[in-house]
Protein backbone atom coordinates (compact mmCIF):
# COMPACT_ATOMS: atom_id res chain seq x y z
CA UNK A 1 0.00 0.00 0.00
CA UNK A 2 2.72 2.57 0.70
CA UNK A 3 4.14 1.97 -2.54
CA UNK A 4 0.95 2.53 -4.64
CA UNK A 5 0.67 5.47 -2.10
CA UNK A 6 4.10 6.76 -3.43
CA UNK A 7 3.55 5.59 -7.17
CA UNK A 8 0.60 7.68 -7.48
CA UNK A 9 2.16 10.46 -5.13
CA UNK A 10 4.45 11.25 -8.07
CA UNK A 11 1.69 10.74 -10.46
CA UNK A 12 -0.52 13.48 -8.29
CA UNK A 13 2.67 15.67 -8.21
CA UNK A 14 3.59 15.57 -11.94
CA UNK A 15 0.00 16.25 -13.31
CA UNK A 16 -1.33 18.82 -10.23
CA UNK A 17 1.97 19.13 -9.09
CA UNK A 18 3.49 21.41 -11.38
CA UNK A 19 1.91 20.49 -15.23
CA UNK A 20 -1.47 20.39 -15.52
CA UNK A 21 -2.65 23.82 -14.27
CA UNK A 22 -0.17 26.18 -16.23
CA UNK A 23 -1.29 24.19 -19.49
CA UNK A 24 -5.14 24.62 -18.63
CA UNK A 25 -4.62 27.99 -18.29
CA UNK A 26 -2.60 28.66 -21.66
CA UNK A 27 -4.36 26.34 -23.34
CA UNK A 28 -7.43 28.26 -22.08
CA UNK A 29 -6.18 31.36 -22.97
CA UNK A 30 -5.35 30.13 -26.81
CA UNK A 31 -9.11 29.10 -27.38
CA UNK A 32 -10.39 31.96 -25.74
CA UNK A 33 -8.12 34.02 -28.37
CA UNK A 34 -8.41 31.86 -31.59
CA UNK A 35 -12.15 31.53 -31.64
CA UNK A 36 -12.38 35.43 -31.15
CA UNK A 37 -13.70 35.59 -27.24
CA UNK A 38 -16.52 33.04 -28.25
CA UNK A 39 -17.76 33.19 -24.65
CA UNK A 40 -18.51 37.01 -25.04
CA UNK A 41 -19.90 36.62 -28.60
CA UNK A 42 -22.47 33.68 -27.38
CA UNK A 43 -22.86 35.20 -23.71
CA UNK A 44 -26.65 36.62 -24.50
CA UNK A 45 -27.28 32.90 -25.94
CA UNK A 46 -26.80 31.06 -22.70
CA UNK A 47 -29.18 32.26 -20.98
CA UNK A 48 -32.03 31.20 -23.37
CA UNK A 49 -31.57 27.96 -22.41
CA UNK A 50 -32.90 28.42 -18.72
CA UNK A 51 -36.60 29.59 -20.07
CA UNK A 52 -36.81 26.34 -22.30
CA UNK A 53 -38.09 23.29 -20.44
CA UNK A 54 -37.59 21.49 -23.53
CA UNK A 55 -36.59 22.25 -27.19
CA UNK A 56 -36.03 19.40 -28.15
CA UNK A 57 -39.87 18.66 -29.71
CA UNK A 58 -39.74 15.32 -28.19
CA UNK A 59 -40.68 15.45 -24.43
CA UNK A 60 -38.53 11.53 -24.21
CA UNK A 61 -35.32 13.51 -25.18
CA UNK A 62 -32.91 14.75 -22.84
CA UNK A 63 -32.86 18.68 -23.58
CA UNK A 64 -30.46 21.26 -23.61
CA UNK A 65 -31.72 22.61 -20.22
CA UNK A 66 -31.32 18.97 -18.51
CA UNK A 67 -27.97 18.54 -19.70
CA UNK A 68 -26.94 22.14 -18.56
CA UNK A 69 -28.67 21.18 -14.90
CA UNK A 70 -27.12 17.54 -15.02
CA UNK A 71 -23.75 19.24 -15.37
CA UNK A 72 -24.56 22.11 -12.95
CA UNK A 73 -25.60 19.68 -10.44
CA UNK A 74 -22.31 17.88 -10.69
CA UNK A 75 -19.92 20.72 -10.69
CA UNK A 76 -21.61 22.41 -7.74
CA UNK A 77 -20.44 20.87 -4.30
CA UNK A 78 -18.01 21.25 -1.99
CA UNK A 79 -15.88 23.39 -4.31
CA UNK A 80 -18.59 26.20 -4.50
CA UNK A 81 -18.45 26.25 0.01
CA UNK A 82 -15.75 24.78 1.07
CA UNK A 83 -13.19 25.31 -1.30
CA UNK A 84 -13.95 28.69 -2.03
CA UNK A 85 -13.06 29.13 1.64
CA UNK A 86 -9.95 27.28 1.64
CA UNK A 87 -8.94 29.40 -1.34
CA UNK A 88 -9.18 32.33 0.59
CA UNK A 89 -7.98 30.99 3.80
CA UNK A 90 -4.76 29.82 2.16
CA UNK A 91 -4.57 32.62 -0.57
CA UNK A 92 -6.71 35.67 0.79
CA UNK A 93 -9.41 37.57 -0.94
CA UNK A 94 -7.09 38.05 -4.03
CA UNK A 95 -7.93 33.94 -4.82
CA UNK A 96 -11.42 35.14 -5.64
CA UNK A 97 -10.46 37.24 -8.10
CA UNK A 98 -8.31 34.35 -10.31
CA UNK A 99 -11.34 32.02 -9.83
CA UNK A 100 -12.80 34.51 -11.70
CA UNK A 101 -10.16 34.73 -14.07
CA UNK A 102 -9.73 30.59 -14.58
CA UNK A 103 -13.96 30.39 -15.08
CA UNK A 104 -14.10 33.36 -17.98
CA UNK A 105 -10.97 31.51 -19.82
CA UNK A 106 -12.67 27.91 -18.60
CA UNK A 107 -15.77 29.15 -20.62
CA UNK A 108 -14.29 28.76 -23.94
CA UNK A 109 -12.45 25.23 -23.24
CA UNK A 110 -15.64 24.14 -21.99
CA UNK A 111 -17.23 25.11 -25.62
CA UNK A 112 -15.09 23.47 -27.15
CA UNK A 113 -14.39 20.07 -25.61
CA UNK A 114 -18.56 19.77 -25.02
CA UNK A 115 -19.02 20.66 -28.30
CA UNK A 116 -16.69 17.90 -29.90
CA UNK A 117 -18.50 15.41 -27.32
CA UNK A 118 -22.17 16.49 -29.15
CA UNK A 119 -20.57 16.31 -33.09
CA UNK A 120 -18.98 12.85 -32.30
CA UNK A 121 -22.38 11.03 -30.19
CA UNK A 122 -23.47 7.94 -31.11
CA UNK A 123 -27.42 7.03 -31.07
CA UNK A 124 -28.40 3.91 -28.56
CA UNK A 125 -31.30 3.04 -28.50
CA UNK A 126 -34.66 5.09 -29.62
CA UNK A 127 -33.72 8.37 -27.32
CA UNK A 128 -30.47 7.97 -25.63
CA UNK A 129 -27.07 9.22 -27.14
CA UNK A 130 -23.77 8.33 -25.84
CA UNK A 131 -20.94 10.65 -26.35
CA UNK A 132 -17.51 12.14 -24.53
CA UNK A 133 -14.15 12.67 -24.88
CA UNK A 134 -13.49 8.75 -25.22
CA UNK A 135 -15.92 8.77 -28.34
CA UNK A 136 -14.31 12.16 -29.92
CA UNK A 137 -11.06 10.19 -29.48
CA UNK A 138 -12.07 7.12 -31.19
CA UNK A 139 -14.26 8.13 -33.78
CA UNK A 140 -12.27 11.93 -34.00
CA UNK A 141 -8.66 10.49 -34.07
CA UNK A 142 -9.35 7.09 -35.50
CA UNK A 143 -8.90 3.40 -33.96
CA UNK A 144 -5.82 3.86 -34.05
CA UNK A 145 -6.32 6.01 -30.87
CA UNK A 146 -8.96 3.48 -28.89
CA UNK A 147 -5.60 2.92 -26.10
CA UNK A 148 -5.79 6.42 -25.82
CA UNK A 149 -9.41 6.33 -24.86
CA UNK A 150 -9.20 3.20 -23.00
CA UNK A 151 -7.15 4.96 -20.54
CA UNK A 152 -9.61 8.11 -20.55
CA UNK A 153 -12.26 5.75 -19.33
CA UNK A 154 -10.48 3.58 -16.72
CA UNK A 155 -9.43 7.21 -15.48
CA UNK A 156 -13.03 8.35 -15.75
CA UNK A 157 -14.23 5.22 -13.68
CA UNK A 158 -11.52 5.30 -10.85
CA UNK A 159 -11.75 9.17 -10.68
CA UNK A 160 -15.13 10.12 -10.59
CA UNK A 161 -16.95 6.53 -10.46
CA UNK A 162 -15.91 5.36 -7.37
CA UNK A 163 -13.06 7.44 -5.61
CA UNK A 164 -15.15 10.97 -5.88
CA UNK A 165 -18.59 9.67 -4.96
CA UNK A 166 -16.96 7.74 -1.94
CA UNK A 167 -15.69 11.30 -0.97
CA UNK A 168 -19.24 12.41 -1.38
CA UNK A 169 -20.87 9.66 0.61
CA UNK A 170 -19.06 10.73 3.56
CA UNK A 171 -19.53 14.17 2.97
CA UNK A 172 -23.36 13.39 3.63
CA UNK A 173 -22.88 11.10 6.25
CA UNK A 174 -20.24 13.55 8.35
CA UNK A 175 -22.76 16.64 7.51
CA UNK A 176 -25.95 14.73 8.86
CA UNK A 177 -23.85 13.29 12.38
CA UNK A 178 -22.41 16.48 13.05
CA UNK A 179 -26.00 18.87 13.07
CA UNK A 180 -28.57 16.15 13.46
CA UNK A 181 -27.00 13.40 15.06
CA UNK A 182 -27.68 10.65 12.91
CA UNK A 183 -25.30 7.78 12.81
CA UNK A 184 -23.60 7.31 9.76
CA UNK A 185 -24.96 3.94 9.14
CA UNK A 186 -28.60 4.85 8.77
CA UNK A 187 -27.67 7.92 6.75
CA UNK A 188 -25.46 5.57 4.47
CA UNK A 189 -28.26 2.73 3.99
CA UNK A 190 -30.80 5.97 2.77
CA UNK A 191 -28.18 7.50 0.52
CA UNK A 192 -27.70 3.85 -1.11
CA UNK A 193 -31.16 3.44 -1.87
CA UNK A 194 -31.83 6.39 -2.94
CA UNK A 195 -28.58 6.49 -5.08
CA UNK A 196 -29.50 2.73 -6.47
CA UNK A 197 -33.50 3.67 -7.29
CA UNK A 198 -31.74 6.90 -9.70
CA UNK A 199 -28.79 5.53 -11.17
CA UNK A 200 -30.64 2.13 -12.19
CA UNK A 201 -33.09 4.49 -14.05
CA UNK A 202 -30.35 5.98 -16.00
CA UNK A 203 -29.70 8.97 -17.59
CA UNK A 204 -33.18 10.26 -18.28
CA UNK A 205 -33.86 9.49 -14.37
CA UNK A 206 -30.90 10.88 -14.03
CA UNK A 207 -31.93 14.07 -16.16
CA UNK A 208 -35.33 13.95 -14.52
CA UNK A 209 -34.06 14.29 -10.67
CA UNK A 210 -31.96 16.86 -12.00
CA UNK A 211 -34.35 19.10 -13.40
CA UNK A 212 -35.72 19.18 -9.81
CA UNK A 213 -33.17 18.77 -7.34
CA UNK A 214 -30.48 21.65 -8.98
CA UNK A 215 -32.53 24.64 -9.17
CA UNK A 216 -34.36 23.98 -5.82
CA UNK A 217 -30.60 23.96 -4.25
CA UNK A 218 -28.65 26.35 -5.96
CA UNK A 219 -31.83 28.84 -5.66
CA UNK A 220 -32.17 28.40 -1.89
CA UNK A 221 -28.33 28.95 -1.50
CA UNK A 222 -28.24 32.26 -4.11
CA UNK A 223 -31.18 33.84 -2.18
CA UNK A 224 -30.03 33.58 0.59
CA UNK A 225 -26.30 34.51 0.07
CA UNK A 226 -28.12 37.44 -1.91
CA UNK A 227 -29.74 38.80 1.54
CA UNK A 228 -26.35 38.90 3.13
CA UNK A 229 -25.43 40.94 0.55
CA UNK A 230 -27.87 43.00 0.57
CA UNK A 231 -27.76 43.48 4.41
CA UNK A 232 -24.18 44.71 3.98
CA UNK A 233 -24.18 46.44 0.95
CA UNK A 234 -22.46 49.39 1.35
CA UNK A 235 -19.10 47.25 2.72
CA UNK A 236 -19.52 45.43 -0.67
CA UNK A 237 -17.35 48.36 -2.21
CA UNK A 238 -14.31 47.90 0.24
CA UNK A 239 -14.62 44.15 -0.04
CA UNK A 240 -14.22 44.16 -4.15
CA UNK A 241 -11.45 46.47 -3.61
CA UNK A 242 -9.70 44.15 -1.09
CA UNK A 243 -10.11 41.04 -3.75
CA UNK A 244 -8.66 43.58 -6.60
CA UNK A 245 -5.97 44.81 -4.34
CA UNK A 246 -4.62 41.34 -2.68
CA UNK A 247 -4.90 39.55 -6.26
CA UNK A 248 -1.96 42.05 -7.58
CA UNK A 249 0.15 42.12 -4.20
CA UNK A 250 -0.68 45.92 -3.16
CA UNK A 251 -1.86 44.37 -0.43
CA UNK A 252 -0.81 41.65 1.23
CA UNK A 253 -3.25 39.38 3.25
CA UNK A 254 -1.60 36.25 3.76
CA UNK A 255 2.08 34.65 3.49
CA UNK A 256 2.95 34.40 0.04
CA UNK A 257 1.07 37.47 -0.95
CA UNK A 258 0.12 37.70 -4.82
CA UNK A 259 1.84 34.26 -5.93
CA UNK A 260 -0.63 32.35 -2.89
CA UNK A 261 -3.26 33.91 -4.15
CA UNK A 262 -2.90 33.09 -8.40
CA UNK A 263 -2.16 29.58 -6.97
CA UNK A 264 -4.87 29.06 -4.57
CA UNK A 265 -7.37 30.74 -7.19
CA UNK A 266 -6.40 29.05 -10.08
CA UNK A 267 -6.56 25.72 -8.54
CA UNK A 268 -9.60 25.57 -6.42
CA UNK A 269 -11.31 27.53 -9.37
CA UNK A 270 -10.71 24.59 -11.72
CA UNK A 271 -11.17 21.99 -9.32
CA UNK A 272 -14.95 23.76 -9.11
CA UNK A 273 -15.86 24.32 -12.37
CA UNK A 274 -14.02 21.29 -14.10
CA UNK A 275 -13.53 23.44 -17.91
CA UNK A 276 -11.02 20.89 -19.70
CA UNK A 277 -10.92 18.09 -16.91
CA UNK A 278 -12.68 15.68 -19.89
CA UNK A 279 -15.68 15.14 -17.46
CA UNK A 280 -18.71 17.51 -18.38
CA UNK A 281 -18.38 16.74 -22.24
CA UNK A 282 -20.03 13.18 -21.24
CA UNK A 283 -23.33 14.66 -20.13
CA UNK A 284 -23.29 17.14 -22.73
CA UNK A 285 -23.34 14.49 -25.60
CA UNK A 286 -26.64 13.35 -24.26
CA UNK A 287 -28.97 16.35 -25.35
CA UNK A 288 -30.97 16.48 -28.18
CA UNK A 289 -29.85 20.05 -30.41
CA UNK A 290 -29.40 20.72 -33.35
CA UNK A 291 -26.01 21.98 -33.58
CA UNK A 292 -22.89 20.87 -31.27
CA UNK A 293 -22.18 24.50 -30.70
CA UNK A 294 -25.28 24.93 -29.16
CA UNK A 295 -24.76 22.89 -26.53
CA UNK A 296 -21.15 23.52 -26.11
CA UNK A 297 -22.21 27.71 -25.36
CA UNK A 298 -24.89 25.61 -23.37
CA UNK A 299 -21.88 23.88 -21.05
CA UNK A 300 -19.75 26.70 -21.11
CA UNK A 301 -22.52 28.78 -18.89
CA UNK A 302 -22.72 26.10 -16.36
CA UNK A 303 -18.98 27.21 -15.67
CA UNK A 304 -20.55 30.40 -15.18
CA UNK A 305 -23.36 29.49 -12.94
CA UNK A 306 -20.63 27.50 -10.77
CA UNK A 307 -17.86 29.94 -10.28
CA UNK A 308 -18.74 33.71 -11.35
CA UNK A 309 -21.93 33.11 -9.41
CA UNK A 310 -22.03 30.30 -6.64
CA UNK A 311 -18.54 30.87 -5.62
CA UNK A 312 -18.49 34.68 -5.96
CA UNK A 313 -21.45 34.76 -3.34
CA UNK A 314 -19.54 32.14 -0.89
CA UNK A 315 -16.67 34.52 -1.20
CA UNK A 316 -18.66 38.02 -0.09
CA UNK A 317 -20.29 35.72 2.46
CA UNK A 318 -17.40 35.06 4.30
CA UNK A 319 -15.72 38.67 3.33
CA UNK A 320 -18.48 40.62 4.45
CA UNK A 321 -18.66 39.04 8.10
CA UNK A 322 -16.21 39.54 10.86
CA UNK A 323 -15.47 35.45 11.21
CA UNK A 324 -12.45 35.72 8.50
CA UNK A 325 -9.66 36.84 9.51
CA UNK A 326 -6.70 36.70 7.11
CA UNK A 327 -3.64 35.15 8.06
CA UNK A 328 -5.38 33.53 10.60
CA UNK A 329 -5.45 29.25 11.44
CA UNK A 330 -8.03 27.32 12.91
CA UNK A 331 -11.18 27.70 11.05
CA UNK A 332 -11.28 27.41 7.51
CA UNK A 333 -13.28 24.95 4.79
CA UNK A 334 -16.82 24.59 5.09
CA UNK A 335 -16.80 25.64 8.96
CA UNK A 336 -15.59 29.20 7.87
CA UNK A 337 -18.87 29.13 5.17
CA UNK A 338 -21.19 28.05 7.98
CA UNK A 339 -19.71 30.28 10.54
CA UNK A 340 -20.05 33.57 8.56
CA UNK A 341 -23.47 32.62 7.31
CA UNK A 342 -24.44 32.33 11.27
CA UNK A 343 -22.58 35.69 11.70
CA UNK A 344 -25.18 37.07 9.00
CA UNK A 345 -28.34 35.75 9.71
CA UNK A 346 -28.58 33.69 13.00
CA UNK A 347 -27.75 29.75 13.96
CA UNK A 348 -30.57 28.22 11.70
CA UNK A 349 -28.88 28.67 8.72
CA UNK A 350 -26.01 26.10 9.77
CA UNK A 351 -28.87 23.87 8.97
CA UNK A 352 -30.45 25.30 5.91
CA UNK A 353 -26.69 24.86 5.04
CA UNK A 354 -26.00 21.32 6.00
CA UNK A 355 -29.16 21.03 3.31
CA UNK A 356 -27.84 22.35 0.89
CA UNK A 357 -24.40 20.13 1.33
CA UNK A 358 -26.50 17.17 1.24
CA UNK A 359 -28.38 18.72 -2.19
CA UNK A 360 -24.70 19.04 -4.01
CA UNK A 361 -23.02 15.89 -2.72
CA UNK A 362 -26.29 13.86 -3.96
CA UNK A 363 -26.21 15.33 -7.35
CA UNK A 364 -22.71 15.17 -7.65
CA UNK A 365 -23.28 11.07 -6.68
CA UNK A 366 -25.81 10.52 -9.53
CA UNK A 367 -23.42 12.84 -12.04
CA UNK A 368 -20.38 10.88 -10.94
CA UNK A 369 -22.40 7.64 -11.56
CA UNK A 370 -22.73 8.49 -15.04
CA UNK A 371 -19.47 9.31 -15.54
CA UNK A 372 -18.79 5.91 -14.69
CA UNK A 373 -21.36 4.50 -16.89
CA UNK A 374 -20.42 6.19 -20.11
CA UNK A 375 -16.66 5.01 -19.76
CA UNK A 376 -17.85 1.62 -18.76
CA UNK A 377 -19.64 1.21 -22.13
CA UNK A 378 -16.23 2.50 -24.07
CA UNK A 379 -14.59 -0.59 -22.48
CA UNK A 380 -17.23 -3.54 -22.69
CA UNK A 381 -20.47 -3.48 -24.74
CA UNK A 382 -21.80 -6.36 -22.42
CA UNK A 383 -24.75 -5.29 -20.21
CA UNK A 384 -23.34 -7.11 -17.43
CA UNK A 385 -20.16 -4.14 -17.16
CA UNK A 386 -23.08 -1.60 -16.67
CA UNK A 387 -24.88 -3.58 -13.75
CA UNK A 388 -20.95 -4.65 -11.99
CA UNK A 389 -20.52 -0.95 -11.99
CA UNK A 390 -24.16 0.00 -10.18
CA UNK A 391 -23.69 -2.19 -8.11
CA UNK A 392 -19.48 -1.47 -6.97
CA UNK A 393 -20.89 2.41 -6.77
CA UNK A 394 -23.46 2.02 -4.67
CA UNK A 395 -21.58 -0.34 -2.57
CA UNK A 396 -18.47 2.41 -2.62
CA UNK A 397 -21.51 5.25 -1.61
CA UNK A 398 -22.16 2.96 1.13
CA UNK A 399 -18.69 2.24 2.35
CA UNK A 400 -17.50 6.02 2.48
CA UNK A 401 -20.94 7.16 4.37
CA UNK A 402 -20.10 4.52 7.29
CA UNK A 403 -16.60 4.24 7.44
CA UNK A 404 -15.36 7.61 8.36
CA UNK A 405 -11.30 6.31 7.41
CA UNK A 406 -12.58 4.42 4.59
CA UNK A 407 -12.02 7.24 1.99
CA UNK A 408 -8.11 7.28 2.41
CA UNK A 409 -8.37 4.29 0.78
CA UNK A 410 -9.24 6.09 -2.61
CA UNK A 411 -5.89 8.59 -2.71
CA UNK A 412 -5.86 7.23 -6.78
CA UNK A 413 -8.69 10.16 -7.19
CA UNK A 414 -6.61 13.02 -7.87
CA UNK A 415 -3.82 11.49 -9.78
CA UNK A 416 -6.33 9.69 -12.10
CA UNK A 417 -8.18 12.86 -12.72
CA UNK A 418 -5.13 14.68 -13.36
CA UNK A 419 -4.15 11.70 -15.73
CA UNK A 420 -7.64 12.00 -17.16
CA UNK A 421 -7.58 15.81 -17.95
CA UNK A 422 -3.86 15.16 -19.70
CA UNK A 423 -5.81 13.15 -22.24
CA UNK A 424 -8.60 15.16 -22.89
CA UNK A 425 -6.44 18.18 -23.18
CA UNK A 426 -4.19 16.09 -26.23
CA UNK A 427 -7.76 15.45 -27.65
CA UNK A 428 -8.78 18.51 -27.73
CA UNK A 429 -5.31 20.10 -29.51
CA UNK A 430 -5.40 17.37 -32.20
CA UNK A 431 -9.45 17.85 -32.95
CA UNK A 432 -9.33 21.64 -32.36
CA UNK A 433 -9.39 22.19 -36.38
CA UNK A 434 -12.46 20.56 -36.07
CA UNK A 435 -13.92 22.69 -33.50
CA UNK A 436 -13.16 25.56 -35.29
CA UNK A 437 -15.03 24.02 -38.33
CA UNK A 438 -17.76 23.81 -36.48
CA UNK A 439 -17.91 27.00 -35.10
CA UNK A 440 -17.08 28.84 -38.84
CA UNK A 441 -20.78 26.70 -39.81
CA UNK A 442 -22.18 27.98 -36.80
CA UNK A 443 -21.37 31.87 -37.34
CA UNK A 444 -22.17 31.51 -41.33
CA UNK A 445 -25.48 30.44 -40.77
CA UNK A 446 -26.40 33.03 -37.74
CA UNK A 447 -24.83 35.79 -40.04
CA UNK A 448 -27.31 34.28 -43.04
CA UNK A 449 -30.18 35.18 -40.23
CA UNK A 450 -30.71 31.71 -39.18
CA UNK A 451 -32.00 32.04 -35.92
CA UNK A 452 -31.36 28.19 -34.67
CA UNK A 453 -28.38 27.24 -36.98
CA UNK A 454 -28.31 22.70 -37.33
CA UNK A 455 -26.15 20.77 -38.25
CA UNK A 456 -26.19 19.57 -41.80
CA UNK A 457 -24.02 16.40 -41.94
CA UNK A 458 -23.67 16.61 -45.33
CA UNK A 459 -21.77 19.20 -44.74
CA UNK A 460 -19.34 17.05 -42.35
CA UNK A 461 -19.19 13.99 -45.07
CA UNK A 462 -15.48 13.21 -44.53
CA UNK A 463 -15.33 13.01 -40.70
CA UNK A 464 -17.37 9.60 -38.61
CA UNK A 465 -20.04 11.08 -37.06
CA UNK A 466 -23.39 9.36 -37.00
CA UNK A 467 -25.97 10.62 -39.36
CA UNK A 468 -28.74 9.49 -37.06
CA UNK A 469 -27.47 11.43 -34.44
CA UNK A 470 -28.03 14.38 -36.83
CA UNK A 471 -30.89 13.19 -38.94
CA UNK A 472 -31.93 16.73 -40.54
CA UNK A 473 -35.18 16.22 -41.89
CA UNK A 474 -36.41 14.77 -38.29
CA UNK A 475 -35.82 17.70 -36.99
Amino acid sequence: MEFLELIFGKIGDLTWGWSLIPILVIFGCFITIATGFVQIQFFGRMFRVLSNKNNTGDPNQISAREALLVSVGGRVGGGNIAGVAVAISLGGPGAVFWMWTIALVGMATSLVECSLAQLYKRKVGENTYRGGPATAIIHGLGREYRWLAVVYAICLIAAFGLGFNAFQGNTVAGAVQDSLGVDRLWTGLLLAAISGVIIFGGIHRIAKVADVVVPIMAVGYLLMAAVVILINVTSLPGVLYDIVANAFGLREAVGGGMGAAIAQGLRRGLFSNEAGLGSAPNVAATADVRHPISQGITQSFSVFIDTIIICTCTAFVILLGDVYVPGAEGIDGVALTQQSMVFHLGAWTQYFLTGAILLFAFSSIIYNYYLGENAMAVLTKNPMGILILRVAIIGIVFLGATAPGATAVFFFSDPMMGILALVNLLAIMMLFPVAMRLLRDFRTQLKAGVERPVLNPDDFTDLDIDREAWNVPAR
